[in-house]
C-alpha cells in the first residue's frame, strides 16, 4: 500500500469540540494533518454525541458511533482494516487497543497522551495536601502504571510538552524511540496577522478561560475570585475581568458579580475575539500538565498574559522572555497584572515577545513533517521496531489477557440485562 492511500482510524474518547477545550483543537490539528497527506481518515468514538461537537463529515471525515466492551468494534475495525490507529488518551488505548492488536496486528498504534494525566492528578493531589508533587509521588502513582503501560504498548506516544518528554525519559527511563514530540501545530504569524490586531488603546479589560469541567482551569478562577482580583480592583476600582468557557458550574455562576468588577460570561464561540480586545489575560494555574492552550491563543491575539510557573510550563524554556509576566505569589501576580494592565511600553514588549515564542516554537511544516516522516518509517519497518521494545510485547500479552476475558465478560453481562 503507498503512503498516499493510508487508512488511519482515529478513536476519540470524545467528539472532538474545538470550541470548547484545547483538546478539541489540538485533535482537528492531528485530522487535518493526516487529511493532507491525501490519506483516508474515520473517526470513531464511543462517547454521547454533543451540541458543539465538529461536524467531521463536513471535512470528509467519516463518523462512527462505537460500543465499548462489545465484540461489534472487533468487527468494524476488521472490516476496516486501518493502516494507521491513533488512540485518543490512554483510558482509549486501554479499551480498545487489545482489540485493535488482535483483529490488526499489522496497524502501527498510535497513543496521543494530549497531557499525562497522571502527572495532572499527581499535582492536584499535592496541591489539595499543600505540598510540591514529587517525582515519588508519580512513581508511585497507579494512574502512572496505567498511563506508563499504554505509553509501552504503543508503536509511538505523541508528547505535547518538552517537560513531558523529559519527564518519560529521564524518570520513567522511556526510549525515545516510542515517543515523538509533536506540540500545538501553528502557521507562523504574518505581519499583515500581527498589524490587523487590536493595539493597547483599543482594548480593554481583563480576561480569562477556559473548560470548567476541567479541574484546573475552575481552581484558577475559584483562586482568581478569591484572591487575586481583590488585589487588582483595590488599585484599579473600575476594572473588569471577564471569565468565559464552556459548561460553567453552578459554582462559577456564583462567582458572577457585576459590583466587583468580576464577570462569568460562560461559552464563547469565538475566542479568539475577546482574547483579541481584552488587554490581559490572567492563567493563575496551580496544577496541571501538558501544554496550556489558553496562553498560546493568548499569543496569536496579540494578548500579554500573567501566569504562573506551572502555565508557562512546556511552552519555552526561556521565562525571562515570556508574553507577560510568570510569577507565582498572589499578591506579585496581583501587581504585575496591574503593571502589565497600565504601562503601554512594556505591554508592546509583552506582545513582540509572544509572537517571537510563537514563531520559534510552534511552527507546524516542521513538526509536520518530523510527525509524517516518522509515521512512515515505522510503517516500513514495523516488526523490527516492537522486537526492540520487550517491555510493551509483555505489557500488551498480559493486557490482552486480562482485559479480553474482562471485556467479554462484561459484554456477557450487558447482553443477559
Amino acid at each position: 500500500m503507498k503512503d498516499d492511500q493510508l487508512h488511519v482510524l482515529i478513536i476519540g474518547f470524545v467528539w472532538p469540540e474545538p470550541n470548547s477545550s484545547a483538546a478539541g483543537k489540538r485533535m482537528l490539528e492531528l485530522i487535518h494533518l493526516f487529511k493532507d497527506q491525501g490519506w483516508e481518515v474515520t473517526f470513531a468514538s464511543s462517547a454521547a454525541e454533543t451540541d458543539h461537537m465538529s461536524n467531521l463529515e463536513d471535512i470528509g471525515i467519516d463518523q462512527v458511533s462505537i460500543k465499548m466492551n462489545s465484540s461489534t468494534f472487533n468487527e468494524f475495525v476488521r472490516e476496516l482494516n486501518p493502516s494507521i490507529v491513533l488512540f485518543d488518551r490512554f483510558v482509549v488505548e486501554e479499551q480498545f487497543g487489545w482489540r485493535v492488536a488482535e483483529e490488526c496486528p499489522d496497524a502501527l498504534r498510535i497513543l496521543d497522551t494530549e497531557d499525562l494525566h497522571f502527572l495532572r492528578r499527581a499535582r492536584k493531589k499535592a496541591h489539595n495536601e499543600n505540598r510540591v508533587c514529587t517525582n515519588e509521588d508519580l512513581l508511585s502513582s497507579k494512574d502512572a502504571k496505567r498511563e506508563i503501560a499504554s505509553i509501552f504498548r504503543s508503536d509511538l506516544s505523541l508528547i505535547i510538552s518538552y517537560t513531558e518528554m523529559d519527564l518519560l525519559r529521564n524518570v520513567f527511563n522511556i526510549d525515545s524511540d516510542l515517543l515523538q514530540y509533536v506540540p500545538f501545530l501553528l502557521d507562523p504569524m504574518t505581519d499583515d496577522e500581527k498589524n490587523a490586531l487590536p493595539d493597547f488603546s483599543d482594548r480593554s479589560d481583563f480576561v480569562t478561560i477556559g473548560n470548567f469541567r476541567h479541574p484546573p482551569n475552575m481552581d484558577a478562577v475559584r483562586y482568581l475570585k478569591k484572591k487575586i482580583w481583590p488585589l487588582i480592583r483595590k488599585e484599579l476600582p473600575d476594572a473588569r475581568l471577564c471569565v468565559y468557557g464552556a459548561y460553567v458550574t453552578q459554582e462559577a455562576e456564583q462567582m458572577h458579580s457585576p459590583e466587583e468588577g468580576f464577570l462569568v460570561k460562560g461559552r464563547i464561540e469565538d475566542a479568539k475575539q475577546v482574547v483579541a480586545n481584552a488587554k490581559v489575560l490572567l492563567a493563575p494555574l496551580r496544577f496541571g500538565a501538558g501544554l496550556k492552550g489558553k496562553l498560546v491563543e493568548a499569543m496569536q491575539c496579540g494578548t500579554p498574559s500573567v501566569t504562573t510557573s506551572m502555565g508557562a510550563e512546556g511552552i519555552t524554556r526561556d521565562r525571562d522572555n515570556w508574553a507577560g509576566i510568570i510569577v507565582d505569589d498572589p499578591e506579585d501576580f496581583a501587581a504585575a497584572a496591574r503593571n502589565l494592565y497600565c504601562a503601554e511600553k512594556t505591554w508592546n514588549d509583552a506582545q513582540e515577545k509572544g509572537f517571537l515564542i510563537l514563531n520559534k516554537e510552534f511552527i507546524k511544516p516542521d513538526f509536520n513533517r518530523q510527525l509524517i516522516e516518522r509515521l512512515n518509517y515505522l510503517q516500513k519497518h514495523l516488526q523490527e521496531h516492537r522486537a526492540h521494545n520487550f517491555i510493551g510485547q509483555m505489557l500488551m500479552h498480559h493486557t490482552a489477557e486480562s482485559t479480553k476475558y474482562m471485556g467479554r465478560w462484561i459484554e456477557a453481562k450487558n447482553k443477559n440485562m
